[in-house]
């Protein structure tokens, strides 16, 4: 949960039956149902990668990284006819990426990446999650 602020606009102590796990108890459910009531949504963390490749192999990564719900921002040259991506791509799809990587380009590329932001996630994929979880909870 990201991005929440809340105010305590009235509240009222007794010495009897106010204690630290009573205000707790208040706070959790004041937090579940104001939950309830903002429509959350669920968020990935997007990642930005730099791939540098040779130029033969440039569209098979951009292709790959496209399939992995990738937006691709730039691409460019670099010294010895090599080629820059720079892309925004979910960290749930980047997984095994070295190896595809590898394999599509005979191990002549590289990637890097880092956290970029965080974003919602498509409808159809966060229906999916929320379904395994119900099922394992179940």
């Amino acid at each position: 949960v990201v991005d929440v602020h809340a105010v305590l606009l009235d509240g009222s102590y007794h010495d009897v039956d106010s204690s630290v796990l009573a205000f707790q108890l208040a706070a959790r459910g004041a937090f579940r149902e104001g939950m309830k009531k903002a429509a959350p949504k669920l968020l990935e963390p997007i990642m930005k990668v730099e791939v540098v490749t040779p130029e033969e192999h440039l569209g098979d990564v951009i292709g790959d990284l496209n399939s992995r719900r990738g937006q691709i921002s730039n691409f460019g040259d670099k010294p010895g006819g090599l080629k820059v991506v720079d892309a925004l791509v979910p960290l749930a799809e980047m997984f095994n990426y070295v190896s595809t990587l590898r394999s599509m380009t005979k191990g002549r590329a590289s990637y890097t990446m880092q956290l970029a932001k965080f974003d919602a996630v498509p409808q159809h994929i966060q229906n999916e999650i929320v379904s395994k979880e119900e099922a394992v909870a179940a």
